[in-house]
């Protein structure tokens, strides 16, 4: 008859804030080229940006009705 071993190794793993961490050197950007975007794309990210322009004048409508 097979028996079942249950051997259960706990593991640790080391947390390290953020503002603790050693810093990395950074990709350097410089020379890149524009990424090429499809008509889709490139409509989608106007409609996006029309929105957030929208929702932005209207919170700051909003702000300044609650001012007065």
């Amino acid at each position: 008859m097979a028996t079942a071993h249950n051997t259960y190794a706990p593991q640790y793993f080391r947390v390290i804030h953020p503002l603790q961490d050693e810093g990395e050197q950074k990709c350097v950007s410089q020379g890149l080229r524009p990424i090429p975007m499809t008509r889709s794309v490139r409509f989608s990210l106007m409609i996006l940006r029309g929105y957030m322009i929208s929702m932005s004048v209207l919170l700051s409508v909003y702000l300044l009705h609650l001012l007065r």
